[in-house]
């Protein structure tokens, strides 16, 4: 693509990095076969290519975002699955990263569209706000109907139940079982240390199972996605320097072999790091070298081996591969082969590179286009007829339990459960 940057613009290393990946999009359209948003509305604005002309006249032009613009990017659900599907390997996420921060610098939205965004990117970090609020939504669902639509969307979404804190996700030390083959620190996160505590928990056993000595650091917490997404960069900043100094920390003290990350959105965030602080002189080794051995959770698992002791009954299971592990992250086989390797009969779901419309916060910013999309992947899911539904992102997970008949569950709950671990709650 030819582009007409100022060499004023170009001076800026962001802008000059959106140059270059511009450059390297040959306007073939493969993207737009693969890409929800334009398989829903067909708006080639809604497509990566129609998105890439927006961004392009935004930066070349050096202007504000105007509505035009924010609304078609805003749709985006940062699947990242025309980057799979590129045959130029354009980096879509890094372009509309920085378009969406433009966006948020430069355009101004209606003040309830600002307050929601601003909540929902203080709120959703912080556990101990989180924790008492989606308690209060979930006593007044029955009240959605009444609700503005974003409002809506989000009571809809609130669990029924929120379980307590779970002591797992302080932090402390839990030791390997037999010999140490490693010493991990494990990402607790945010808002899946409220919604669903059973995850971070199943994981530890399984792991401390297999020889991994588990550190939960002091001073991480929130991986910085949400707001990240939402445009905030410094504040995605703030909460990716505090995971930084607090795995640093660990690895100047104890050592630290990798960090493993359960929550497939917080897994692309944290192997970006790197690329967040390339400029940045105090941070950019120590995030460089964090993203170097960041690793989900199933990559640890097939590294170190697994063993089932057959304890858990053959069910058949639908796996979901989130977008942010098959197209994020290029990890696909590992989960499968791993469920398989337990004793599950694993089936794909069809069309399952399309995303489930979870996306973070887009099932509460994009409620219609996210119904659509859960409306089709349920239908997928039943056509193949599964016992349960297993995924890797907690996003997926309560996007999916939200209308579904079946139970769903984290993959390392199956697999905890198919190596002498407990059952998953969710199975009743």
């Amino acid at each position: 693509m030819q582009t007409f940057f100022s060499l004023r613009a170009l001076a800026d290393p962001d802008m000059a990095e959106t140059e270059k990946i511009l450059r390297a999009c040959v306007h073939c359209g493969f993207c737009t076969a693969t890409c929800p948003t334009y398989l829903l509305t067909g708006d080639e604005l809604d497509g990566p290519r129609g998105r890439i002309y927006l961004i392009k006249d935004m930066f070349e032009k050096e202007r504000p975002a105007d509505a035009r613009t924010a609304r078609h990017i805003d749709r985006c659900l940062s699947c990242l699955s025309c980057m799979t599907t590129c045959p130029s390997s354009v980096h879509f996420m890094h372009l509309v990263d920085h378009a969406r921060a433009h966006i948020e610098k430069t355009y101004g939205r209606p003040l309830t569209e600002r307050a929601v965004r601003a909540a929902l990117a203080f709120v959703l970090t912080r556990p101990a706000l989180a924790r008492p609020l989606l308690r209060l939504a979930a006593t007044l669902r029955p009240l959605a109907r009444l609700a503005p639509r974003r409002i809506a969307a989000a009571l809809a979404l609130a669990p029924a139940g929120i379980p307590p804190a779970s002591s797992v996700d302080s932090p402390q030390v839990f030791a390997a079982q037999g010999a140490r083959k490693k010493r991990v620190a494990l990402l607790s996160g945010c808002v899946q240390t409220v919604l669903d505590t059973s995850i971070n928990e199943a994981t530890i056993r399984l792991l401390t199972r297999r020889g991994v000595e588990v550190v939960i650091a002091k001073g991480a917490g929130c991986c910085g996605a949400l707001p990240h997404h939402l445009g905030k960069v410094e504040e995605s900043r703030r909460h990716a320097r505090a995971n930084i100094e607090a795995w640093s920390r660990e690895i100047d003290s104890g050592g630290l072999d990798q960090v493993v990350i359960n929550a497939s959105g917080c897994g692309t965030s944290v192997k970006d790091y790197g690329h967040m602080f390339r400029n940045d002189p105090t941070f950019a080794d120590r995030a460089a070298h964090i993203s170097s051995i960041a690793r989900d959770v199933t990559e640890l698992l097939q590294e170190i081996g697994f063993a089932p002791s057959g304890d858990a009954p053959k069910l058949r299971v639908a796996y979901h591969s989130a977008c942010s592990l098959q197209h994020g992250q290029k990890i696909s086989r590992e989960p499968v082969a791993l469920l398989r390797a337990a004793g599950f009969e694993v089936v794909d779901i069809p069309e399952g590179h399309i995303c489930c419309g979870s996306a973070g916060t887009y099932n509460v910013l994009q409620p219609k286009l996210a119904g659509e999309l859960r409306s089709q992947k349920f239908a997928n899911i039943e056509r193949v007829a599964p016992d349960i539904v297993a995924a890797g992102n907690i996003g997926c997970i309560i996007q999916i339990r939200s209308g579904a008949t079946l139970p769903v569950v984290h993959t390392v709950e199956l697999l905890d459960w198919a190596s002498g671990g407990r059952k998953p709650p969710a199975l009743g």
